[in-house]
């Protein structure tokens, strides 16, 4: 016999079962619901309280350390004069609502419908143009919080907003944020921003004043006026235009206050108590790319400490100042520039962005793009070393054409047949203008693409001569790979951050490393930069430490550069005007090199005077050129430079060239057996100029008249 369930059995069971899973949900779900609100509970419990508001202050104290312990900067309040809500005009707090909070009085401390806006404008532009804080979250944030870029954080915010806004009134919640909020360039609070960027009161301010201040929470750095006054004025007519859309203002006023002249106070004294200004802003930038803010940092109360030397940083800014007003260039626009850093581990040591950050705060190590004349020469020579050229090769030191273009060594100084090491001893420009037309522009462009130069170079033969613009930062990280092997190391500012509660956040990891040279390359360009400043053009500079140098002097001398470097530190010194116009009689082997000298005699102080041990050994033959005794000691060329300084200084470009640059360079290093290659030299030099006749006995230097159907073009100076 079957057994069989009738359709009444069988809906009555899943009738049961349904019952039996619904209870089971709403169990489940009254389970996660009381742990939620239980997990929300202790989430709360971890808040800041927001008892006596009225009374807080918030902890802005954040100092910048030196490597050696010493304060470099100090965050504080420029002014924190607090200022009552009925003192500050109707126009600044509608400035500040039109383009901070416009439903600043419609809201319960979060604008979810500004929120929604902000992202999709943010969608549509394809970058953040668009804040989706209101007011009262970004006082919570300044009062309670950090800057950090968290999930977590946006949500204390929130919840901490809300809180405020059923504790205090909508205008006390204004008149706490409108006294405390960093208007950048050591501002806090409106009344603090008016008197640095204006020397007024709030009550004293112009429209289009207000405008500038309202306009700077959102960035206080880009937006701030000592830092480009053109983004400053672009920011002011976005709040004027936003002012005007909201009817804050008439048509009239927003014409007039957006053709209105920024007038600047000077920077005031207490601002710059900064004892490395541009090094300081550059660790900013630093801290900007590790996520970091210039409000949160200002007002976070952190410590970070920097790989700035004290030592040196102090002796950059005095060799500056002196050397500087001792050769008379003290007009704002004469101007120099120094970046030093260890090669071995990537810490910038000094950095020197120009000389008086109050007057300019235009940073001239990473700004500024120009010519580094004859200092360019070095990687001319690299890239024909790296193809197979010795020291020792022989090379024609004569008048040369190439295309449409003819160098000229300074002075039309010719010397015949000579070393390549004596070729950059003297910095012979034609020289130089054959190697790159022997190795080519292209291999010499990608040398120094990969030892750190990214500044765009033109595809053209006068580069070897420094023709092309190159930024100081960039030219002496170059440098720092013949120092330390073929190694480019990655130069860096922040070692460390720390809470104000001591805990450590950021530690720096090891400076990155590539290698981009053989050592066999940089070992000999070590050896022949080691002449210029034992027998060369760079003798000023002599710390009486082994170090390898090069001077530069563009055409008219406009710039003037120093290089150098020794196993573990390179520093470059640049000097010139600002508007580009010419500086006298000044050359590289002159104040850049004195500049240099100052700075390294305290840089290498812990090292004492190493040498370049870990180098394979490079010869350099004796070379005597026609006149010149066999050697020179770098005691004799400093007297003979000392002698001519002496006697004329507007002089000195021709007469320490004469003086020095007919010497012969007496070998650095043990002589052992050097490499021969005849068949390259003969190469490079019939290649090169075959049409030029080597005369070594009697040199023609090139007529007039011949010179104009050459095409002469500037060139740069051997110094």
């Amino acid at each position: 016999m079957y057994n069989f369930i009738v359709p009444k059995q069988i809906k009555k069971a899943k009738n049961q079962k349904l019952r039996s899973s619904i209870a089971y949900g709403i169990s489940i779900f009254i389970a996660v619901c009381f742990a939620g609100i239980v997990s929300f509970k202790l989430y709360l419990s971890t808040l800041p309280p927001i008892n006596n508001l009225e009374q807080f202050r918030p902890n802005i104290i954040t100092k910048f350390y030196s490597s050696d312990g010493e304060i470099i900067k100090t965050f504080t309040a420029y002014t924190f004069k607090k200022v009552e809500l009925d003192e500050i005009p109707d126009s600044l707090i509608q400035a500040i609502i039109a383009t901070e909070d416009k439903n600043f009085y419609h809201h319960d401390g979060y604008d979810l419908l500004g929120l929604a806006r902000s992202i999709v404008a943010n969608i549509m532009a394809g970058h953040v143009v668009q804040g989706a804080s209101t007011i009262t979250q970004q006082l919570s944030r300044i009062l309670f919080l950090s800057n950090e870029k968290t999930f977590n954080r946006k949500i204390k915010e929130f919840v901490i907003a809300a809180r405020i806004e059923k504790t205090i009134s909508k205008d006390k919640i204004l008149e706490m944020y409108l006294n405390n909020v960093y208007l950048g360039s050591g501002a806090y609070g409106v009344e603090g921003a008016a008197q640095i960027y204006f020397n007024k009161h709030i009550n004293e301010l112009s429209l289009g004043e207000i405008a500038l201040i309202a306009g700077l929470p959102q960035a206080p750095s880009v937006y701030s006026p000592f830092n480009d006054i053109k983004k400053a004025q672009q920011r002011r007519n976005q709040v004027l235009k936003r002012m005007y859309k909201m009817r804050y203002i008439t048509k009239e006023q927003y014409k007039a206050a957006k053709h209105e002249k920024i007038v600047l106070s000077s920077l005031p004294q207490l601002y710059t108590f900064n004892k490395a200004p541009y090094f300081c802003d550059y660790v900013m930038n630093e801290l900007e790319k590790l996520g970091f803010d210039e409000t949160d940092i200002s007002q976070g109360g952190y410590k970070v400490v920097t790989t700035l030397d004290y030592k040196t940083q102090m002796a950059a800014n005095e060799a500056v100042t002196r050397n500087m007003n001792s050769w008379g260039l003290k007009g704002d626009k004469q101007q120099a520039a120094v970046f030093t850093f260890n090669t071995q581990n990537g810490k910038i040591l000094a950095y020197v962005g120009g000389k008086d950050y109050t007057k300019s705060q235009y940073d001239r190590v990473t700004q500024s793009v120009r010519p580094p004349g004859s200092s360019f020469k070095p990687f001319v020579y690299a890239a024909a070393i790296e193809k197979g050229l010795t020291p020792n090769d022989m090379i024609q030191d004569l008048p040369v054409k190439i295309g449409n273009w003819a160098p000229r060594n300074y002075g039309n100084k010719y010397r015949g047949e000579i070393p390549l090491y004596t070729a950059l001893m003297v910095s012979s420009n034609v020289c130089a203008a054959r190697l790159i037309e022997y190795v080519g522009i292209r291999p010499v462009i990608q040398l120094v693409r990969v030892m750190g130069i990214s500044t765009p170079l033109e595809y053209d033969y006068t580069i070897a001569l420094g023709s092309n613009g190159v930024k100081l930062f960039e030219m002496t990280r170059a440098y720092g790979v013949f120092s330390n092997g073929g190694y480019k190391v990655e130069p860096y500012a922040v070692e460390s951050i720390e809470t104000s509660r001591g805990k450590v956040i950021y530690t720096a990891p090891k400076a990155k490393s590539t290698k981009v040279l053989d050592i066999e390359t940089a070992a000999t360009m070590t050896a022949m930069m080691k002449t210029v400043i034992q027998s060369g053009t760079g003798v000023a500079a002599n710390i009486g430490k082994p170090s390898a140098v090069k001077t530069g002097t563009t055409d008219d001398s406009k710039d003037a550069t120093f290089f150098g470097y020794t196993p573990d530190i390179v520093t470059g010194v640049w000097v010139g005007n600002d508007d580009n116009s010419k500086m006298g009689n000044l050359t590289g082997g002159t104040v850049p090199a004195l500049i240099w000298k100052d700075v390294m005699r305290v840089a290498t102080e812990p090292y004492g005077a190493k040498d370049f041990t870990d180098y394979p050994p490079v010869a350099l033959k004796p070379f005597r050129m026609k006149g010149s005794p066999m050697f020179i000691s770098p005691d004799a060329a400093q007297k003979t430079f000392d002698k001519e300084t002496a006697e004329e200084n507007k002089n000195q470009d021709s007469e320490v060239s004469n003086a020095i640059n007919e010497e012969v360079i007496q070998p650095v290093t043990p002589i052992v057996k050097p490499r021969t290659n005849n068949k390259v030299k003969n190469e490079i030099n019939n290649a090169v100029a075959p049409k030029v006749e080597v005369k070594p006995v009697k040199i023609e230097t090139p007529k007039a008249d011949d010179s104009a159907k050459l095409a002469p073009i500037p060139m740069a100076k051997p110094f």
